[in-house]
């Protein structure tokens, strides 16, 4: 079976998946945030299946309101909502494929501190997974 996304399917994808390492590195802006966008996109990087032939093209028209972290999750928490939505209804197999991924990606952003990530980023780590799982 060929699943064929759109252009804006793709897009949401995108934005969803980078967006939510985006927002862990601003929930990061005192510690290390260059290394958490970093080792979040590194992550995205070795994503397989459909969702990895997809988030292997870095969303350059993603346009993400940087005025506050706040602004950065009224545009991604939905995206990654709409993303699981539009991967259960086109291709089921593959919303695991992308719930995973971006847990990885999470989980790669914010292990870049020695011990356990501060409260902050366990925070903006349960709202991205909450997005995730809303749909």
């Amino acid at each position: 079976m060929t699943v064929t996304l759109t252009d804006q399917d793709k897009l949401t994808l995108r934005t969803a998946a980078y967006g939510a390492v985006t927002l862990m590195s601003a929930a990061d802006a005192a510690g290390k945030p260059h290394r958490a966008a970093t080792q979040g996109s590194l992550a995205l990087a070795s994503a397989t299946g459909l969702v990895g032939h997809v988030l292997a093209d870095y969303p350059k028209d993603m346009k993400l309101d940087s005025t506050s972290v706040a602004a950065i999750a009224d545009q991604v928490l939905p995206a990654l909502t709409a993303a699981m939505s539009l991967l259960k209804q086109q291709v089921p197999d593959e919303a695991d494929n992308f719930r995973r991924t971006v847990i990885v990606a999470v989980e790669a952003a914010a292990r870049t501190h020695e011990g356990t990530p501060g409260p902050a980023l366990a925070d903006m780590s349960r709202k991205i997974t909450g997005a995730l799982d809303a749909a």
